[in-house]
């Protein structure tokens, strides 16, 4: 016989009036739940915002770019002993550029250190600013945008013009905020710079602020700081990227001929894609989703537990309620629906607890690490889903034992 919407609307009304009534059991079954869904989305939503952010990072890179970088230095890898490879150097960067500028788009920078000191008059930042020598197609390659003047020419990366593009921090640091910025001078280490552009505001990547940078062309590192045991990391691009592999045979080649590497040797050098890079770094903080779902899962099977006692021991202090329903027509389908409604009105009322508290905790992991704000609305359904099955798979024997009992025997028992 089909249940009537208002006989469903009344079993809702005693279930709810039932939770009530054991509001500290409730509470505390509530608070076991909770804690298991909070665990699992505060674990994804910190996660899902880590992805977000390497996403965001990385693509700036786009999908028609590849890195080129020395190997690993020397080790043990596979069993053998690798021998060290030398640094990539100015020269072989000059000579691999020529060799490719008709096919790709190159850029090369050098990470020269990150402890300068930038002073303007009277005022100086702290001994932490990191400087990068680059050439006129870095921004470009590495679509990097600037809030203020331009970036280098072509000539100005080669001739070493002692000209700087500087980070949004120092910005803020050393002027004011009426004062104007390009066209003044700076001294960096020393010597001086023109100010020509101003770094548009990124924020933190991995916990390192990307606004608090120098950047100067590549001469002007030689000359300042010297490049000797330096490495220079080579960005080309292709104009589609469905020639990414085409483009990367290319650049594999003539930059064997650039470093001398025999035929057949392995390569001296290492090529690596920003899309794959971007892959494997979402595949290492897959591991992290996979605990916090393992977590998640495990509090939940103690939470079901704790719930089917809880409903087990209600069974048994409401005899007489159970006895008096079903000997005024009450029928073992309705029975057996009212404890499971209180079972799911428990369970979805700790999921949506667990729910909003994972996602103020993931959240403010997620605000520590400076990386977006999300909501996984994907694993809150998966939440909501796993409650809703705890609260039917730990409530479903009660109910039925609820359903079954004699009216007569339980009206004697009371």
């Amino acid at each position: 016989m089909r249940m009537s919407k208002s006989v469903l609307i009344e079993q809702i009304k005693v279930a709810v009036r039932s939770i009530r009534g054991q509001a500290l059991r409730t509470t505390l079954t509530v608070a076991i739940i909770s804690i298991g869904i909070m665990a699992l989305i505060a674990m994804v939503t910190a996660t899902e915002s880590l992805k977000e952010n390497i996403r965001t990072e990385f693509s700036s890179l786009g999908t028609n770019t590849f890195t080129i970088k020395p190997k690993r230095q020397g080790g043990f890898f596979n069993g053998r002993r690798s021998s060290p490879t030398s640094s990539i150097n100015y020269r072989e960067t000059r000579r691999f550029v020529k060799s490719v500028e008709s096919d790709l788009t190159v850029t090369s920078s050098i990470y020269v250190t990150s402890s300068a000191i930038v002073g303007r008059g009277s005022k100086r930042t702290d001994p932490n600013i990191p400087i990068l020598g680059i050439d006129g197609n870095y921004l470009n390659v590495a679509s990097i945008p600037l809030s203020k003047g331009r970036g280098f020419t072509i000539a100005e990366g080669e001739e070493g013009i002692p000209l700087i593009i500087i980070g949004a921090n120092i910005e803020e640091k050393l002027y004011e905020p009426w004062e104007t910025v390009v066209g003044t001078n700076l001294i960096l280490s020393g010597s001086r710079y023109l100010v020509i552009g101003v770094l548009e505001s990124r924020g933190a990547s991995f916990g390192m602020s990307q606004d608090n940078q120098c950047l100067i062309p590549i001469p002007s590192v030689r000359r300042q700081f010297s490049d000797n045991n330096k490495n220079y990391t080579i960005t080309c691009a292709v104009e589609d990227p469905e020639q990414i592999a085409q483009g990367t045979d290319l650049a594999t080649g003539a930059f064997r001929m650039v470093r001398g590497d025999a035929p057949g040797s392995p390569n001296s050098f290492e090529i690596s894609k920003s899309n794959s890079m971007v892959e494997t770094l979402l595949e290492a903080t897959s591991g992290i989703t996979l605990a916090a779902s393992v977590i998640g899962i495990i509090t939940l099977f103690g939470a079901g537990i704790g719930l089917m006692n809880i409903m087990l021991v209600s069974v048994s202090e409401r005899t007489r309620e159970i006895g008096t329903r079903k000997s005024l027509g009450a029928s073992i389908k309705a029975i057996r629906t009212q404890f499971l409604i209180e079972v799911i009105v428990i369970g979805q009322l700790g999921g949506a607890v667990g729910i909003a508290l994972g996602l103020g905790l993931g959240n403010l992991i997620a605000s520590y690490f400076e990386t977006p704000f999300v909501i996984p609305w994907g694993w809150i359904a998966v939440g909501m889903t796993l409650c809703m099955i705890t609260s039917l798979a730990s409530g479903y024997y009660p109910a039925r034992k609820a359903s079954l009992l004699n009216p007569i025997v339980a009206l004697g028992r009371a």
